[in-house]
């Protein structure tokens, strides 16, 4: 509901203190789900009455031109942040049978990204029906209100969803592409990065493919500008490239290493996580962790250069049990 880990920990921790001080008054255990559940709802929307909404660069602004140098970056606590679903245990298989979206599913960027234009019990109505499968009833006695204004939110919700989610989920596109076709495109796709090889680099992206980078708000589509800005400035060969493959959002990601010389070893950039379409990717959205202090836009061009951030890096590196380092190839 609330597009960030952090935001999402604060709330579970006020969901527990909750039920503590009010355990006393649950008489039915078999109610304890919904009750629990009603709990951390009510929580979240109050965190999503009280701030502005999270989202990616593709809500925040139109694409930037080929030539166009990214820009400073948005500094505020604007964006959405990558789940780290292997560390947490995400569960596998449907809540329930009611459920629509599968719990992986109802994690996957675009999903959590359409979620954030929804108003909090719009947003709260379809993840109790859709992905974790309470009946109508259910929903409104946990949200204090009507099975009619229920259904009504979940219509609208549904709509406003469907406008802005890909037909097809990033879990089929998975299991269609199978195990050792994906270890094929991610091979490839780190391959290139590693030689700095910007055609078979793009010979990887679909036609209308978008490349993210927050907390930059600039981002870039189709496949010709993001080529453009991949020979200019990230793949010009001033730097080096490892990775490390993990799970984000349920969808395959990379976490990105660069060559620091003083310390001789690859340290945290940027965790990439990918959107597939078919055999080939449709967007890359890149979670730098690299300071966003300076004053000088002209500092993103080189953001491989820049110092550590550290919040950024405890919410997406840390969190994912990714290594603080790598050390140089023998």
């Amino acid at each position: 509901m609330l597009g960030s880990v952090h935001d999402a920990d604060d709330a579970l921790q006020e969901t527990y203190l909750r039920a503590w001080r009010g355990a006393a008054g649950l008489r039915d255990e078999s109610s304890a789900r919904a009750w629990l559940y009603s709990i951390a709802t009510n929580v979240c929307r109050t965190e999503i009455r009280r701030r502005d909404k999270r989202m990616l660069p593709h809500d925040f602004g139109p694409a930037a031109e080929a030539s166009t140098p990214p820009g400073s970056p948005i500094t505020e606590s604007v964006w959405i942040e990558p789940y780290p679903d292997g560390p947490l245990g995400l569960p596998s298989g449907r809540a329930t049978p009611e459920a629509s979206y599968e719990q992986q599913e109802g994690v996957e960027l675009a999903f959590v990204a359409a979620l954030q234009h929804l108003a909090a019990n719009q947003r709260a109505v379809l993840i109790l029906r859709e992905v974790l499968g309470f009946s109508a009833q259910e929903a409104a006695r946990m949200l204090s209100t009507s099975t009619a204004s229920v259904n009504s939110a979940l219509q609208r919700a549904r709509v406003a969803v469907a406008d802005r989610v890909p037909a097809r989920t990033q879990q089929a596109t998975l299991r269609s592409l199978g195990d050792h076709g994906l270890r094929t495109l991610v091979d490839r796709y780190v391959d290139a990065w590693e030689r700095n090889d910007v055609d078979a680099f793009t010979a990887l992206l679909v036609r209308d493919a978008t490349f993210a980078m927050p907390p930059l708000s600039t981002w870039y589509t189709p496949r010709e500008a993001i080529a453009g800005w991949a020979r200019a400035s990230s793949m010009s060969g001033e730097w080096r490239w490892r990775t490390v493959l993990t799970t984000a959002n349920a969808q395959p990601a990379l976490a990105f290493y660069s060559w620091d010389h003083d310390r001789a070893a690859y340290l945290p950039f940027a965790l990439n996580v990918l959107t597939l379409r078919g055999d080939l990717v449709s967007d890359v959205t890149a979670f730098i962790v690299r300071s966003t202090d300076s004053p000088d836009p002209g500092a993103y061009q080189r953001f491989p250069d820049q110092p550590m951030d550290e919040c950024r890096l405890s919410g997406t590196f840390e969190w994912f049990g990714l290594p603080p380092r790598l050390a140089a190839r023998n």
